[in-house]
Formats: structure tokens, sequence, C-alpha cells
């Protein structure tokens, strides 16, 4: 005589604060940061959306958690000996992360308080100022001056990722119908390009850009500290 047996279940996972975070920057790197709602979470988890609330009181504590995962995937290990050198791999090891996570920029900029991973984090931007000597004044000038590049991300003037120029020939046209009534930012537009071939020949992209002007700041923040 045989007897019937039961498959064998999986055993659930717990749901964890952790994994309810995970799963939303999960969403957002799929979807963008509207891709992600409780109900969202709650679906990619496999559990109700209220489920979600015995970890995460609502979605803004959410979004904060999400902000302090991104944050927290920065490497901070340094085995540099001068600040500049350190600093440079700082930013740009955030600038990694933020490329990785480009939802995060907004989330960033919209939080009004930061949480401890924030403060740890700019904690250790400052002992790298203090690494090279830096007065504290001029410590507080330089975190200022740096703004958001210290995440990893900078607030442009403009933003040009997405062309509403269809074409060249349009492109052209248009360039052509500025010359007259700006000059300057005619000429320097005839120079340099963000999208295809350069027409003067040098080109630009949004991370060659970012990495010159965090040059440019270092480069000058090191010659006002020897200057002392």
């Amino acid at each position: 005589m045989t007897t019937k047996t039961e498959p064998a279940t999986e055993p659930r996972v717990p749901l964890t604060k952790d994994r309810v975070l995970r799963a939303a920057v999960e969403l957002a790197d799929r979807g963008g940061i509207e891709a992600v709602s409780m109900r969202k979470v709650g679906h990619q988890l496999g559990v109700e959306a209220m489920s979600l609330y015995n970890h995460v009181a609502n979605k803004d504590e959410m979004l904060d958690g999400m902000v302090d995962l991104v944050v927290g995937e920065i490497d901070q290990s340094s085995a540099e000996s001068d600040w500049q050198t350190a600093m440079r791999r700082r930013v740009l090891a955030a600038r990694e992360v933020m490329v990785r996570h480009p939802w995060a920029v907004g989330v960033i900029e919209s939080r009004v308080n930061m949480s401890a991973t924030m403060l740890q984090y700019m904690d250790s931007i400052v002992g790298i100022f203090k690494l090279g000597d830096f007065p504290l004044e001029l410590v507080h000038h330089a975190m200022h001056a740096l703004g958001s590049r210290i995440l990893g991300f900078n607030q442009e003037l403009f933003d040009d990722s997405e062309s509403l120029v269809e074409s060249p020939e349009v492109a052209a046209l248009m360039l052509q119908q500025m010359t007259a009534e700006y000059p300057n930012i005619s000429a320097m537009l005839g120079e340099v390009t963000h999208e295809g071939e350069p027409v003067g020949g040098k080109g630009c992209d949004d991370q060659t850009e970012f990495v010159f002007g965090l040059d440019l700041l270092l480069d000058g923040l090191e010659a006002r500290r020897a200057a002392g």
C-alpha cells in the first residue's frame, strides 16, 4: 500500500524592511521612480500592499530608505594619502552609483532632512578635507562649492538630454537663424555638441562635463588651501 505525499512547498522568505526597500529600488531602476508604489512593491514581493506598512510607515519613508540604500552603495574605502586624489575617487565613485540609479537624483533633491546614512557620508567627506589640513572655514566653503557633486551629480544650467530637433538639417537651420541674434551662444554651439559628431572636432558628454567641473573645483580648492 502506497501513501500519497503532498509536494514540498518552498518556505516563504520573511518580509523585512531591507527586502521592501530593495524591491522598490529594483522597480525604480527598471521604470523610474514613477513605477514605485506600495501596491507595485507588494506585487513585486508577492504580498499585499498592506503588509508593507509593517516595515515602512508610508511611501515617503520608503523613499528615504531607498536613498539610504543608494548612498550605501558608494565605495568609501580609500588608501590615498593626499586629499585631492581621495576626494576625486570618492566623488567619481558616487557618480558611478548615480548613473546606475538615475532616478535617485530627483529623490535626493526632494528630501527635507538628512538621514543618519547621509550624515555619515557627509562626515566622511569632511574627513577627506581634514586629511588635507583644510581649515574648517574653508571646508565649509568647499562643501558649498562642490554642492551636489559630492553625491555624484550636479544641477545643470539647462537639460539638452532630449533634443527637440529631429534632424541635422533642422539643427543647422536653427543655428543659422540664431547666429545674428545670439552670436556668442551660436559660436559655442557650432564648436561643441552633446549628441553625435561635433561640428568643430570637440565633443562633450555629461560625464566629461562632470569630471571637468570636478577637477576645476578641486584644483581651485587646493590652490586656496596652499595659499593659506
